[in-house]
């Protein structure tokens, strides 16, 4: 397909190895996400709300505390993006088991349908990525990212993973 740039051996601490580092994640992220935010501006719909409709999917029942955390976002801008999923009938919210005046989220059967289609397109991407790379590289990736999220992320993506 093409050739992959690596930084020198022995040289990946250099600030030039560390900036071709932080240039793969720019154009990465952006690239990536190309497909699925072609998906989302169909429906009206951007970013934040593919954040909301994936992690829901994710954890279908979360309480709302919980998705601000692992969203990192306040409860206002929150709203703002749970109005809209709700009125396209992509998410809905029921009282907690437990409490009743806490707030669970989950996505309806139009949000799975939704959230499916734009993981498949993302999904292709990354199978295409780890069969390229290989087991060690994705173990030595998912190492990188870990480290880059921090200990917050590293909380946040535990309660993803369910750990």
């Amino acid at each position: 397909m093409h050739d992959v740039i690596l930084p020198s051996k022995g040289q990946f601490l250099r600030e030039d190895a560390i900036r071709g580092g932080m240039d793969l994640l720019f154009f990465s992220h952006t690239r990536h996400l190309k497909h699925a935010d072609e998906a989302l501006a169909a429906v009206g719909l951007g970013r934040a709300h593919h954040r909301v409709l994936y992690f829901l999917a994710r954890r279908p029942g979360i309480a709302v505390s919980a998705l601000l955390a692992i969203l990192g976002v306040t409860k206002q801008s929150f709203g703002r993006v749970s109005s809209e999923l709700a009125a396209k009938g992509l998410i809905e919210h029921h009282p907690g088991e437990e409490d009743r005046r806490q707030r669970t989220y989950q996505l309806t059967s139009a949000g799975i349908k939704l959230e499916a289609e734009l993981f498949a397109i993302l999904h292709a991407n990354v199978l295409r990525a780890y069969t390229a790379s290989g087991g060690i590289a994705v173990a030595g990736f998912w190492t990188v990212l870990q480290y880059l999220i921090g200990e917050e992320g590293n909380m946040q993506f535990r309660v993803v993973q369910g750990l």
